[in-house]
């Protein structure tokens, strides 16, 4: 039998105006149990038995300290001393944060109606951004980009006048305890002892830094940054950070003392500001633009904080203090919502996937807790020029809910309400109600011209992260808070949908771009995934409508009533009503099997579970495994399993190991085909272990309902809010 312990009154209900304070608060309110209770989980040795630990250069497991808005990621010193090995051969070693970009100039004034294509569909032609091949469409895709912030790393100089290089660094042993949000790094240089303590601050974008070592006190070891033009311009993913032309951009000094140094670096309208403070006297040396060497005045160690900020820097606190801040802010992190302990169980996969699950929810929290939605590597690397891509948004953010810390959750859809001027004007330019939201967004949230502008599964994503934050919070100040991101949101879905009079029904598309990336925009209609998101989405919004006292939306709820059916062929669901053929022709079986979906992520409305169990079984007997399955669609499918009341198939595609795109390093992360860091597969994995432990609305009684009972799974659950 399945061996279950499920608490899931220990979600966290402390809600917060910023995702920075309230931690304690949070930790107290878990911890502070109803009588009787099943014994909680020991989250400390939960947590603790994943550490990461490292005993050789691993290029694909560079450690990463951050605050969810600030990112700094270290080789095996615990700084940044070998970026071009690691990037060369795994992930790049980047400082990132969301705050921080850079545009180059527009000399032509370019505009997004500069890449406008017309499409005629229902009687009606609209233009899109769709051209991507003219200096307009260039020019608008990369830009805004991110702007990196300093590399540091180690400087050494051997007796012979040698440089450091990587075979120098013997005995390697490196953990992050994940407990405190502290890396520490150990290693011999020349047969000397070094130590590297690294640890980001929870309340400001800074790092704190202690070395020591032997060498530092002879003078040979000391710490290099230096400031990045910012990345080789024109490179899509993963570009390399541009050291040229060093005349283009500029570093000043505002103020040095003997123990502190700021800095201010400007590239065209961009720039930001370092602040650095030591804990004792140091020595600064600027032997190059952009480059300054930092040595203790005396003594075997080195210890201090830099700070980065967009404007002018708040004094950093003393690399001690950041040390405790960041020991409180993560212990009472991982004492606050859910937390899932598969010890006992005799699976060999449940130490693998109770690791991914410790891992991911670490790298979600380190990476996305900004004031822009991530992009798909968060703040490791650069990917799609660094922009957000809204209609992952659920995979990259929903999970925080759904874990019970939905303050991160939050600070996303502060991003949407923000935004919400410029999703009116886009729906108003295409001649739509309310609010339509962009796909490939800049922070401000401007669309980027491609395919992109004709993806519609973005759009119901806001009506769903408010009802799981309503979930979080079932009060009125939730449903004042969201209430017009929703209803705008609803507004523009009603009006993206057609009146077929010969079929007496509402359709969707074309033009449209389906989930499965596979198909002519011009010619889809009816996709499976989309139409049911459509009926949940609107059905959300009558209930908020209900909720706050108020009548039905006739349109709304007349659309949603007579959408049309979801597609299916031979007793299976397809891709779409337009393209049936998603079991006839091979090359329709690849991509991502979106249409299992509507039963999985979506609750399913309008599915038939008897064709969706058809659906599922030829997916895991027929999809091609091999080409372009991505890391997020392992637990979508066994999400859809689950709710279909087979959690031995949602185990076994969650944990498949044969396929592309499913393996999570020893940091955690999970390559994907040309993306080394790919994060909406951690977020996924997080909502299907929520779905799986957690339950659903309507889910069998008893805990854990996604997890087998055949007796393998030992499964001690605590804090989930259900899915709808």
């Amino acid at each position: 039998m399945l061996h279950i312990r499920s608490n899931n009154h220990g979600a966290s209900s402390f809600q917060r105006s910023g995702w920075r304070i309230g931690w304690l608060i949070g930790a107290c309110a878990l911890l502070a149990g109803a009588a009787g209770a099943a014994p909680r989980i020991d989250r400390h040795a939960l947590v603790a038995r994943h550490d990461p630990q490292l005993r050789a250069v691993d290029p694909w497991a560079p450690l990463s300290v951050g605050n969810g808005q600030f990112c700094f990621t270290a080789d095996v010193t615990g700084l940044q001393s070998f970026p071009e090995y690691y990037r060369a051969n795994g992930i790049g070693l980047e400082t990132q944060a969301r705050w921080s970009w850079h545009e180059d100039p527009n000399p032509h004034g370019y505009q997004l109606a500069d890449t406008n294509q017309a499409y005629t569909a229902h009687g009606t032609t609209v233009n899109y951004p769709t051209i991507m091949d003219t200096p307009a469409a260039t020019w608008l895709r990369e830009n805004p980009h991110p702007l990196p912030l300093g590399q540091l790393g180690l400087a050494y100089t051997h007796a012979d006048g040698r440089p450091l290089a990587l075979g120098d660094v013997t005995d390697i042993d490196q953990k992050l305890d994940l407990w405190r949000g502290v890396l520490t790094s150990r290693f011999r240089l020349d047969g000397q002892p070094v130590t590297v303590i690294t640890a980001a601050s929870p309340t400001q974008d800074a790092l704190a830094v202690s070395v020591e070592s032997p060498l530092l006190a002879s003078g040979a070891l000391a710490v290099r940054l230096a400031l990045p033009r910012g990345y080789v311009s024109g490179i899509k993913q993963n570009p390399p950070l541009d050291w040229s032309a060093p005349a283009s951009h500029s570093t000043r000094v505002v103020r040095q003392s003997a123990s502190a140094l700021t800095l201010e670096h400007v590239r065209d309208g961009a720039h930001y500001t370092a602040a650095l403070v030591a804990a004792a006297p140091v020595i600064f040396a600027h032997p190059a633009a952009h480059e300054f060497v930092i040595r203790p005045a005396h003594g075997a160690r080195l210890a201090f904080t830099l700070a980065y900020a967009p404007g002018a820097p708040r004094a950093p606190a003393l690399p001690q203090a950041v040390l405790a801040s960041s020991a409180a802010h993560w212990r009472a992190f991982w004492q606050s919502g859910a937390a899932l302990d598969l010890s006992g169980s005799t699976d060999v996969r449940a130490a693998e996937l109770e690791r991914r699950v410790v891992l991911s929810q670490y790298l979600t929290a380190i990476q996305f807790g900004g004031d822009f939605p991530p992009q798909e590597s968060g703040l490791t690397t650069s990917t799609w020029y660094g922009k957000h891509h809204t209609e992952m948004v659920w995979w990259h953010t929903a999970h925080f809910a759904l874990w019970g810390r939905p303050q991160y959750l939050a600070n996303t859809l502060r991003w949407f309400q923000r935004t919400l001027p410029e999703a009116r004007r886009i729906a108003s330019a295409r001649g739509l109600q309310g609010a339509r939201w962009p796909k490939m967004t800049s922070p401000e949230g401007r669309d980027s011209p491609g395919g992109n502008p004709l993806i519609v599964w973005n759009q119901p994503h806001p009506i769903y992260l408010a009802e799981l934050m309503y979930r979080s919070a079932p009060d009125r100040a939730t449903l004042r808070r969201y209430r017009e991101l929703v209803f705008a949101t609803a507004d523009a879905m009603a009006s993206m949908l057609h009146w077929d009079e010969r079929g007496q029904r509402y359709v969707l598309g074309p033009p449209l771009w389906v989930a499965q990336e596979i198909y002519d925009p011009a010619a889809s209609m009816n996709p499976t995934y989309e139409l049911s998101y459509w009926a949940s989405a609107l059905e959300i919004a009558q209930r908020w409508r209900a909720r706050l006292g108020l009548a039905p939306d006739a349109g709304w709820e007349r659309r949603r009533t007579h959408l049309a059916a979801l597609p299916q062929k031979d007793g299976k669901y397809v891709a779409m009503e337009t393209v049936p053929d998603t079991w006839d022709e091979v090359a329709s079986r690849h991509d991502h099997p979106s249409f299992l979906m509507a039963l999985g992520q979506l609750p399913g409305a309008g599915v038939d579970r008897a064709v969706m169990q058809r659906t599922l079984d030829a997916v895991l007997a027929r999809w091609d495994w091999k080409t372009k399955i991505w890391g997020w669609d392992y637990p979508m499918i066994a999400m859809t399993a689950a709710r279909l009341g087979s959690p031995q198939q949602a185990i076994d595609v969650l944990m498949k190991s044969d396929g592309p795109n499913n393996g999570y390093t020893a940091a955690g992360h999970n390559p994907n085909t040309d993306l080394p860091v790919y994060l909406p597969g951690n977020g996924a994995l997080l909502a299907a272990v929520a779905l799986m432990a957690g339950g659903w609305d309507g889910a069998p009684s008893g805990a854990a309902p996604g997890f087998p009972r055949d007796g393998s799974w030992v499964v001690h659950a605590e804090g989930f809010q259900r899915l709808p």
